[in-house]
């Protein structure tokens, strides 16, 4: 019989602890325990605690079960403070200013709009961070999980999250401001990878001068041998060019031998910001499949972490970011731990700055003492179509292994391959139509590795009308 995986032993043979006293932020006549307060540094940005107190304020009851993450995440903000380019290395080529260019704002009810329904017949249905529907057999919200397996990996899943040492203010906001989590639990064996679990997350703008912020939280636990398909779509529903703050966190959890496909496509408002936090962590032989498809939003950051967990551990990543609008900010940053032997990952970025837009790609591989034969490849693509717009790209492969096989490259152009265009000018087709299909192709290539049609091919659409009126864009700038 075979040993229980580290993932599943925390849940399945570790009792959980009793959580530690929910942190206040405002001082309050209720006492605080001599732990708590030992432990709380002096606050050191105003701001930060002011989205803080707001953000607890609003949460007016939420699961136990988020009590340890929910007090770790508090007691971290009193210390952290606001990042800008001068002061953190993670934000060296990222602007968030735009965040503090309006007073933020919390939902306080259900938005009254007409909400797209899903394709598949497993969906849930977020708004401004509220959860509205969920269908599935094995789709359900973390405050309405009954005792058993599901509810205690749920819980084991949380409490080890409180315990998260890469996480940013970001990661700590949503941990403090998310109302509710939607646990997808897949069984052992369970195989429905053909037939998705769509999340739709939609936004709207507050519409009085401040900027509506919202936290949506989803946790997927895979369970041995079992296989899952998530799609997740953002985007912004009501007035168009809504201006609001999605700050969305999601939580993989892959059991040994598991397969996870996660397609992930973010077309939000074009005055909106979006930071986002995928969290996934990796059992031995499991694999995970990720294409992200990002064009939307005014500020885009993406933290994307995967810890490789077990030997013989597959990761493979996919993601395209267009900036289309002037001043627009996409942000990836990806960090990919192999720790045990055999391990495979291969990771493709591509990105196309217009404008005077501003794409930054910051990814790192890094390859531990433990991690022999590893096989990781790491390689990104980028177009710059306006003179006057911005990429910024940090490859970063960290080898401490020495048997391996690793190899990494980066390729930016200010114009398309010459070759390629005299291939289509030889056959008789002009240079814009030979532009424009080489601009689509380029991007069509990450998008069709979506394997779901009806979203693959809507990405796909709005895609190509985003290129027409880039090229637009950029044209007045070269005239």
């Amino acid at each position: 019989m075979s040993s229980p995986s580290p993932l599943c032993a925390a849940s399945c043979s570790t009792a959980l602890r009793a959580p530690p006293p929910l942190l206040r932020f405002r001082r309050s006549s209720a006492p605080v325990s001599a732990s708590v307060a030992r432990a709380a540094p002096a606050v050191s940005d105003d701001l930060v605690l002011r989205i803080a107190e707001q953000l607890e304020d609003s949460v007016t009851s939420t699961s136990p079960l988020l009590d340890p993450l929910r007090s770790a995440s508090a007691l971290s903000l009193l210390s952290t403070p606001w990042p800008t380019r001068r002061s953190s290395e993670a934000f060296r080529f990222t602007d968030i200013s735009y965040l503090r260019s309006l007073p933020i704002s919390l939902p306080s009810r259900e938005p009254d709009l007409a909400l797209p329904s899903s394709p598949f017949s497993s969906h849930v249905l977020f708004s401004d961070g509220i959860l509205l529907s969920s269908s599935g057999a094995h789709v359900s919200t973390l405050a309405d999980l009954p005792p058993g397996r599901a509810r205690d990996r749920a819980a084991a899943a949380l409490a080890a999250s409180a315990e998260f040492a890469h996480k940013d203010l970001f990661y700590d906001f949503n941990a403090v401001g998310a109302r509710d989590v939607v646990v997808v639990h897949v069984p052992e064996g369970v195989k429905m990878a053909d037939d998705p679990i769509h999340i739709l997350f939609a936004y709207t703008n507050s519409g009085a001068g401040s900027m509506l912020m919202s936290n949506p939280r989803v946790l997927v636990v895979a369970e041995k041998a079992a296989e899952v398909a998530i799609v997740e779509e953002h985007f912004g529903a009501g007035e168009e060019g809504g201006c609001y703050w999605a700050n969305p966190v999601a939580e993989i959890i892959i059991d040994e031998g598991a397969r996870v496909v996660h397609s992930y496509v973010q077309q939000q408002s074009f005055a909106a910001a979006h930071t986002k936090w995928t969290v996934v962590k990796q059992d031995t032989t499991s694999k995970y499949e990720f294409v992200e498809v990002s064009t939307g939003a005014k500020l885009n950051r993406h933290n994307l972490h995967i810890e490789q967990l077990g030997p013989e551990t597959e990761t493979e990543l996919s993601t395209l970011h267009l900036t289309s609008q002037n001043k627009q900010i996409h942000d990836l940053h990806s960090r990919l731990i192999l720790d045990h032997p055999r391990g495979f990952s291969r990771q493709l970025h591509k990105c196309i700055a217009c404008g005077t837009g501003n794409s930054i790609f910051d990814g790192n591989i890094k390859v531990n003492r433990y991690a022999q034969q590893t096989d990781a490849g790491q390689e990104t693509k980028c177009l710059i179509l306006s003179p006057k717009a911005l990429v910024n790209v940090k490859p970063n492969l960290q080898i401490i292994a020495d048997d391996v096989k690793c190899t990494h490259g980066a390729a930016i152009s200010g114009e398309l391959d010459p070759n390629e265009l005299f291939y289509f000018q030889a056959r008789g087709i002009n240079t814009e139509t030979a532009t424009d299909a080489l601009l689509y192709f380029f991007g069509a290539h990450v998008i069709k590795r979506i394997p779901f049609k009806p979203v693959s091919e809507k990405a796909l659409v709005q895609f190509k009308e985003l290129l027409a009126s880039s090229r637009q864009t950029t044209d007045k700038l070269h005239s």
